[in-house]
């Protein structure tokens, strides 16, 4: 009995990190709960009516939500009629003519309809069975993180460019399907150069063999799932947030110093900063609405679908891929997500080239 009274007695005196933390926390509410309890109620507020906007936007009013869940059915219809398995066809084989594994391509080209996750799981055993040298993993992920994660991101897209004029065609060409040779040779001969030429005897097939409608209702409840499981709650959070922090007066410096910076390099300031922090999906569904009602330059245009045709945000930079790609090949989580983080500083360049240098091909 004494010795469980020692031992209780012990581990009371040990106070762990986090408990400090909630211990300042609980401090502060009760300070502000008696010095400024108008001010919390205010900080709520706002963040309230700042997350309010995603349900406004995105169910309330307008069509982008129904616009996010028929992109998704388009997409799975797409890949059931055999979309995949043909940019497979056309794609994968043209990377041993540079020195490469032809595998190194695929999670790209299986993101191209959009889902980065599964592109990791799917691709990286591939990749394994190939025999794929950990460079060419490494530019597997940089390579794949060119492609948006979500089709609806994609449809959005080129939604928002044709309401403003940008000729789709030319930008799909060049922003979707080009990094997809340009981004491997360009990995290959600079900083991953442990590759070979390496033809795959036997390309695995990825059209889905579901019957028809269950294609359909399933991607229709994949698009709902979609917009009420991810992109609403993701950006009701971020956006609850921001609210807190302008009504504090901290979140306006903050987002001056962004929007200066993507403003520079010519990307629609308020969707990139939702592309990098948040949804990709969401900034291209803001976007649309945005070029209804406001008149927005076309090159600001271009550059945000550019940034959002990619891997971000930043969750699924620095979460996702390390922990889905250290699972299934050989990399590290470090070395998985420093791939990816090269993947998403190339896609912010691309943006800002393609935004400031070759818009005036496009509009």
């Amino acid at each position: 009995m004494a010795k469980v009274e020692q031992e209780v007695k012990s581990a009371g005196k040990k106070v762990t990190g986090i408990e400090i933390v909630g211990l300042v926390l609980v401090a502060a509410a009760l300070l502000g709960l008696f010095f400024g309890s108008s001010a919390l109620a205010g900080v709520f507020d706002a963040m309230v009516k700042k997350a309010y906007i995603i349900f406004r936007v995105f169910i309330f009013d307008g069509t982008v939500g129904i616009a996010i869940i028929v992109s998704v059915i388009i997409g799975r219809i797409l890949e059931r009629l055999g979309f995949t398995d043909a940019l497979m066809r056309i794609f994968v084989p043209i990377m041993r003519y540079f020195g490469l594994n032809s595998a190194v391509t695929i999670p790209s080209v299986y993101n191209v309809l959009g889902d980065i996750n599964a592109a990791g799981r799917i691709a990286g055993p591939i990749l394994l069975k190939a025999g794929a040298t950990k460079d060419e993993q490494k530019i597997a992920v940089a390579t794949m993180v060119q492609s948006q994660q979500s089709f609806s991101t994609f449809m959005l897209g080129i939604l928002a460019m044709s309401i403003v004029g940008i000729k789709v065609f030319p930008v799909i060409v060049l922003v979707i399907f080009g990094p997809l040779i340009i981004v491997p040779i360009l990995l290959r001969f600079t900083l991953y150069r442990d590759t070979k030429a390496v033809a795959l005897d036997h390309l695995p097939k990825f059209t889905p063999e579901t019957p028809a409608l269950a294609t359909l209702f399933g991607a229709a409840r994949e698009g709902a799932e979609l917009l009420f499981l991810l992109i609403i709650p993701a950006g009701a959070a971020v956006y609850a947030i921001i609210g807190g922090l302008e009504y504090l007066g901290i979140w306006q410096p903050i987002n001056a110093t962004l929007t200066g910076l993507l403003t520079a390099v010519s990307i629609h300031p308020d969707t990139g900063i939702l592309s990098i922090m948040v949804s990709p999906t969401l900034a291209m569904g803001t976007l649309v609405e945005t070029v209804k009602s406001t008149p927005v330059a076309p090159a600001l245009v271009l550059g945000s679908f550019v940034l959002a045709s990619s891997g971000f945000p930043l969750s699924v930079i620095f979460g996702q891929i390390p922990a889905v790609w250290a699972e299934v090949t050989d990399l590290s989580e470090r070395e998985a997500m420093t791939a990816a983080v090269l993947g998403a500083v190339m896609r912010l360049a691309t943006a800002a080239i393609i935004a400031l240098l070759l818009a005036p091909l496009f509009i």
